[in-house]
């Protein structure tokens, strides 16, 4: 899940902004080469980090939700669900040492095994992840969604009804679907769509009471 250039833009743009004062509960994303990624994030304490990841791909390919912990710095879970036509899972845990307690993957239900690489490789994807969060809420690189609306305008998943003035405004009038699910970027250098789908982002959007 390789950045765009308009992903690395905003993390440029971020690096050189101070820590802004936001929320406990946050959603970003960014655009990869070959899909979307969407993140959310729960800081329950200054150490303590829940970040959720939804990675879609341009192709129509499966999904893939990604829940990643820390505790006093330290990753300590890490669960990614794939869908389509190959659904699978893999369930990592580790104490507080950052030893590995618990391992499994499987897929179409078959369980396989994890190598070192294999474990070491996801917890390389953690930390980047976490990095790469850090770096877009820095920036207030800001994720939204909602639903076109008959009128033209978004209503977004908190009831708010919405107009965002896109940066490529002319190609998203053109792709505009009334009832379709619409996702969008927001940040100080502009607005970003990120994606169009038929499906309603609002149904899977995660709640903070419930994350």
């Amino acid at each position: 899940m390789r950045l765009s250039f308009f992903a690395l833009t905003l993390l440029l743009l971020a690096g050189c902004s101070s820590r802004p004062d936001l929320p406990d509960f946050t959603a970003s994303g960014y655009l990869a080469d070959r899909g979307t990624v969407r993140i959310w994030r729960k800081n329950s304490t200054q150490k303590t980090w829940h970040l959720m990841t939804v990675y879609t791909p341009f192709s129509g390919g499966a999904t893939e939700t990604t829940d990643y912990l820390w505790q006093a710095d330290k990753l300590i879970a890490f669960e990614r669900h794939t869908a389509g036509q190959h659904p699978g899972t893999v369930t990592l845990r580790f104490d507080q040492d950052g030893g590995l307690s618990f391992m499994e993957r499987q897929t179409d239900g078959r369980r396989e095994a994890l190598s070192a690489d294999d474990v070491a490789l996801y917890q390389f994807d953690a930390e980047r992840m976490l990095k790469i969060s850090d770096d877009l809420l820095a920036g207030r690189v800001l994720l939204k969604q909602g639903r076109w609306l008959a009128s033209g305008k978004i209503m977004r998943c908190d009831g708010v009804t919405d107009a965002p003035d896109f940066d490529n405004g002319a190609m998203v009038r053109q792709q505009r679907r009334t009832g379709a699910g619409v996702a969008w970027l927001e940040a100080p250098s502009g607005i970003q769509m990120l994606q169009i789908s038929i499906d309603d982002p609002c149904a899977t959007e995660p709640k903070e009471a419930e994350f």
